[in-house]
């Protein structure tokens, strides 16, 4: 009973200690360190466990293997974990800087995303009469009421289908996004059947090239240039959009206006213009709000996916740790009854073993973290955003990798905790009668 009671204790220890990790920030975590190693050069039991600990880390070429099972399992964690990490931190780092917050869009009232929403002529000329919106020396109003397709095309490298996104926007499009640029040919030319692609869309897909013909719809269309913005419309195709709503019968509506606002303080008098008028039903945020909400979803479902597997290969690695480390105590176990012979208390043992463990986890962990960083950060591939595809490039923060490096640790210190306590508990007359 006393035994259990003990395990529960420490078992319980264990977990309030990941809580307190998970949260600690790195300034935390420096302090840890220097209190630890003024611990282990002034105090007595600090010196033994150094000691012992050098003691113990020269003998991990003799075990090579088990040793080398410990690093590599806990790389596979941190690799894994920061990867998916890093997709989703791409991905909503693409989604969201597409918005600003002097800049408003209208959709359908109701409608959480572009694709759902329906907005009529009557619409589009009441929210150009609304209050706020900028306008230019000649007093046409900085909007742009747009309409959004899907486009079937073939991925590059491939003959399967994919649907790409097609923009129909008016001409005032490109001074509401002064982000975007042209980097290759020019721009549409109204009434005409011209695309311009985003240079991500021109990687992903075939036929894109300045001067091609791409049939979309029925009808078929000249790719006149191709453009860079560093957002989510990078994975678009733009067009006129009476071009795109004649190609693909949607009349004169639109899905969303885009409007360029007096400035940020504009917005509630905007809105409340709209909510205001009985004749309309919209719905009216800021593009920084917009691509916010349209990023969480994503980003969220990527976040506990990589948690999810990140927690089950961790417990796959804080096995293989306790099995290695359980039987590196083992074959020094006599050792370790002599240093208790000769005067040595429990917590330096207990230190030393977990100290090994953890330096193999942050081996471990540095391993990782380095070859994610290498392999995937700004590597392009493409996601689903609802029927369209969105290309986006990893993200590689020192935070993530961060991350992994506390994952690492906390592996190696689960992995080193009941070996450690095994050994110092180990009675010195067992311990010498067992080699």
């Amino acid at each position: 009973m006393k035994k259990f009671l003990f395990n529960l204790g420490l078992v319980l220890l264990v977990i309030l200690a990941l809580l307190v990790w998970i949260r600690l920030p790195w300034i935390g975590v420096v302090a840890l360190a220097l209190l630890f190693a003024l611990w282990l050069a002034l105090s007595r039991s600090g010196r033994q466990a150094a000691s012992v600990t050098v003691v113990g880390v020269s003998t991990i070429r003799q075990r090579a293997g088990s040793s080398s099972v410990i690093v590599i399992g806990i790389a596979g964690v941190v690799a894994v974990l920061v990867a998916l990490l890093a997709m989703g931190e791409g991905l909503t780092a693409t989604l969201a800087s597409g918005g600003r917050s002097d800049t408003a869009i209208v959709l359908r009232g109701g409608a959480a995303a572009e694709s759902a929403s329906v907005l009529l002529r009557d619409d589009v000329l009441a929210v150009e009469q609304a209050p706020g919106v900028a306008r230019d020396a000649a007093g046409k109003p900085a909007m742009s009421a747009e309409l959004v397709v899907a486009a079937s095309l073939k991925q590059k490298g491939s003959n399967e289908d994919a649907n790409a996104q097609l923009r129909g926007v008016d001409a005032e499009a490109w001074a509401l996004r002064p982000d975007l640029k042209i980097v290759q040919g020019r721009k549409f030319k109204p009434g005409l059947r011209e695309l311009v692609v985003g240079q991500g869309a021109a990687r992903q897909f075939a036929g894109l090239a300045v001067g091609d013909e791409v049939k979309l719809g029925t009808e078929s269309w000249t790719v006149v240039g191709v453009f860079a913005s560093g957002d989510a419309y990078d994975s678009e195709l733009w067009a006129d959009r009476q071009s795109v709503a004649s190609a693909y019968r949607r009349g004169n509506s639109a899905e969303s206006v885009l409007v360029k606002l007096t400035g940020t303080a504009a917005f509630d008098g905007f809105k409340a213009a709209l909510m205001s008028d009985p004749k309309l039903k919209v719905e009216t945020s800021t593009t920084a709000d917009y691509f916010a909400r349209q990023s969480a979803g994503l980003a969220r479902t990527i976040r506990v996916v990589g948690l999810t597997v990140g927690v089950i290969m961790a417990i796959g690695a804080i096995f293989g740790a306790l099995n290695c480390m359980f039987a590196a105590v083992a074959s020094r176990a006599r050792e370790i009854a002599t240093l208790r012979a000769i005067g040595f208390r429990g917590v330096p043992v207990v230190v030393s073993v977990m100290l090994e463990t953890m330096l193999l986890a942050l081996a471990g962990g540095v391993l990782g973290a380095l070859i994610v960083w290498l392999v995937f950060n700004g590597y392009t591939t493409s996601t689903l955003n609802g029927l369209t595809q969105v290309v986006f490039d990893f993200k590689v923060s020192p935070a993530l990798m961060w991350s992994g490096l506390k994952w690492a640790l906390a592996i190696g210190f689960i992995g080193g905790l009941f070996p450690a306590v095994r050994a110092a508990r180990l009675p010195v007359t067992t311990a010498l009668r067992e080699l």
